[in-house]
Order: structure tokens, then sequence, then C-alpha cells
């Protein structure tokens, strides 16, 4: 059952969010990550491409007490009506730093894994992205207001205005005791505060940058070596 849910975009910081709500105690926290690396978790979520289905949260989401990223926080809302016990953590980041960061990921993920000759190593996250294609054109399509095709970046300006009109009801839709906005350069203290739990003595908060992780992992799997998988950028 969830406790956390993460409502923000991707490329706000929810690789640090996962990190940081596992060492917590919230964890194991639901990722792209699982997604990407899972097949069966690829399934779980695959029907949901279809916006009339009545998703099964119990069964999308077994085994996890939190979850961040996309998919989970595109479906931020539902989520949030199916556990209304759960609070809800908003990432935010300045709008265009984030754009640039979605430009990075879309050019160095989607749109390379497509025109590039592919190592045995990533046939499994290379299916599970084929498994869960139509839900991700969903959530561009829907969360972004974009229909350039799968791996095409979509236009700057409509987009920035895509992420703020997210951050604007998100803000509106839910009462202030049960949601944070919460930029992760603030750091353990307002995340703290508000889950109910000691900030951890002497530890940083984990701030993780996973582009360069993302693209040197591509430039290995390339070269046919082994990496460990899934590789999703989400700072």
């Amino acid at each position: 059952m969830l406790t956390v849910i993460g409502a923000g975009f991707p490329r706000t910081g929810t690789s640090s969010m996962k990190a940081a709500l596992e060492r917590l105690g919230f964890g194991p926290c639901h990722h792209m990550f699982d997604v990407g690396s899972d097949s069966d978790r690829a399934r779980r979520w695959a029907p949901l491409a279809d916006g009339d289905v009545v998703p099964e949260w119990e069964h999308v989401l077994e085994g996890f007490r939190s979850a961040v990223d996309w998919p989970a926080s595109f479906f931020w809302r539902e989520l949030a009506a199916a556990y209304p016990e759960a609070k809800v953590v908003l990432t935010v980041r300045d709008p265009n730093a984030w754009f640039a960061s979605m430009r990075t990921l879309i050019n160095n993920g989607p749109a390379r894994l497509q025109s590039e000759k592919l190592a045995p190593e990533m046939t499994g996250l290379v299916e599970n992205m084929m498994t869960t294609r139509p839900l991700l054109e969903r959530m561009i399509r829907e969360g972004l207001g974009s229909d350039r095709p799968f791996g095409e970046v979509p236009d700057e300006k409509e987009t920035i205005a895509a992420f703020e009109r997210h951050t604007a009801t998100v803000k509106e839709s839910l009462p202030p005791e049960r949601l944070l906005v919460f930029d992760v350069r603030e750091g353990w203290e307002p995340l703290c505060r508000f889950l109910g739990v000691d900030v951890p003595a002497g530890e940083p908060f984990p701030h993780l940058n996973d582009s360069k992780v993302m693209q040197e992992s591509i430039e290995r799997l390339m070269k046919g070596e082994k990496v460990g998988l899934p590789f999703h950028p989400a700072d």
C-alpha cells in the first residue's frame, strides 16, 4: 500500500527522491527504473495506455510503499484518490532547466535506442520499452501536450507551459496538509518534517544526476559491455 505518492514530472529530482524515501523507510519506491528492468512490471502498466481501463493499483504497484516518476506520477490524481491516507510530494525545478534536461533524456534515451544498432544486453530494456510504448505515448500526449512522434523532442514553449500547468493543477487540487511542493536542493529538513520522520544524522541528502550515467551506460552497452540496468535518468 502506498504511503507516499510522487506527483512530479520526470527530471525533477525523482531518482534523488527514490533514494531519499527508501533511506527514510518508505521503500521500496517505484520508479521508471522498475518498468525498464522488469518485464512483469512493464506488462502490469501496459493496459493503462487505454484511458478507459480502471487500474487495479494494488496489482500494478504490488510490493511498493511509495512511487515517484512516470508512469506513477502521471496518475497522481488517481493514486491520491485510491490511497487517501498517503501524502503527496510534488517535486519541482526551474522550468527552463527542466526542459533542457528532458531534451537530453529524449535525445540520449528513446531517440538513440531507436536509431542505433543495439548490443544483446539491451534486449530486455528495449522490449520493456516497447511493451509500455503506447502508455509512454499517452503520457507524452496528455502530460506534455505533444503529438510529436515517440522519441522526438516536443516544442519547448508548449512543453514548459504544460509543466507549469501541471504544477499549478497539483497545488490547487490537494489540501496543504497533504501536499509538499519540494525542490530536492532543499535537502532533508522539509521532506522529513512533512513525513514526520527524523533527519538522518550526519548524512547528506542523496543528490543524484543520472544524465552522465545514462550516456556512459549507453556507450558501454553499444560496445557489448554489461552494465547495471536499467538506467533511467530522472534528475
